[in-house]
């Protein structure tokens, strides 16, 4: 019979701090989302950090006596943003403090948390750590997209996921052209077609029948969603080219964005993806690893006894 593991809390960390002046993004409109911000808020001040509250997140939970910051703000003062929701959340400020290069921490209070990884629940000691150096920094790549009409540019974003292009409400496929680096690939038929980030990855792409990609890997997924051919399978390319896709035929087609932002597309319309100059910033806990995410989110592993 196997013996239980001992539980062994292990001390906080002792030292200067690395990361002085910390915001504080949260999930505002989650239930029980403003005591839980309130009690990082008030974790940070004890450990030393002067703090910060983005802008929409003190609006939202009407705490106050706290700077309070735009994202620009947040990007151009603070050497720490605390990310504290699910992945959502750390998409949402993640495409706008990436170009300032500030590393990003996350706190989990959603389900999945495949970046937001630090459980609310017992965030103390790793987060102490972090803010005294002790943490493992993974970059991602970010996808930069833009929608083209007659030429002109109407849309530009970046994309931390994924970029997607489909048929909207309409019963009826969409029919897109994809090219490569001006080569063309193929026509394809289906319900849409999804081009995702090593991050994004584990997202819609996944749905879709799409592989796994490590963070480290340069490619991009290429995924259609149900399409008409079942040879038209997903394809990982590298992400030092450009991707386009032109909206041949379809009604109601429509582009989105991490599934945050969107456009309507009409015939002719192009999308362009390539890698944006920017990279987001991730901090997690010492001795953290991309297969124990995998492991834990995936439920691999399950009734396996080891």
């Amino acid at each position: 019979m196997d013996c239980p593991r001992p539980q062994h809390t292990p001390p906080t960390p002792k030292g200067p701090l690395r990361f002085h002046h910390v915001a504080v993004i949260g999930k505002y409109h989650a239930v029980g989302s403003r005591d839980a911000i309130e009690s990082i808020v008030h974790f940070l001040h004890d450990q030393g950090c002067e703090v910060a509250l983005e802008r929409e997140t003190a609006l939202n939970t009407g705490l106050s006596g706290h700077q309070v910051l735009t994202a620009p703000e947040i990007g151009r003062s603070c050497d720490l943003a605390l990310v504290m929701g699910g992945d959502g959340t750390m998409l949402g400020i993640g495409r706008q403090l990436a170009r300032y290069k500030v590393p990003m921490v996350g706190v989990n209070q959603g389900r999945l948390g495949f970046i937001t990884d630090i459980p609310f629940r017992d965030f103390e000691t790793p987060l102490s750590a972090i803010l005294r150096g002790v943490y493992e920094e993974d970059r991602r790549a970010l996808l930069q997209a833009g929608v083209w009409r007659d030429g002109r540019c109407i849309f530009d974003t970046i994309a931390m996921n994924d970029v997607v292009v489909n048929r909207g409400g309409s019963p009826g496929m969409v029919e897109l052209r994809v090219e490569v680096d001006g080569h063309f690939v193929a026509n394809q038929r289906a319900d849409g077609l999804i081009i995702a980030s090593p991050t994004g990855s584990t997202a819609y792409a996944l749905s879709a029948g799409g592989p796994l990609l490590h963070p480290a890997i340069a490619g991009w997924v290429l995924a259609p969603i149900a399409p008409h051919t079942l040879s038209n399978r997903p394809i990982v390319l590298p992400s030092t080219g450009e991707i386009a896709v032109e909206v041949v035929a379809g009604r109601e087609a429509s582009a989105h964005f991490d599934m945050q932002s969107f456009t309507s597309l009409l015939h002719g319309d192009r999308i362009t993806v390539r890698r944006s100059a920017h990279e987001l910033r991730l901090l997690h806990p010492a001795g953290w690893s991309y297969f124990d995410t995998l492991r834990r989110k995936l439920h691999w592993n399950e009734g396996v006894v080891s």
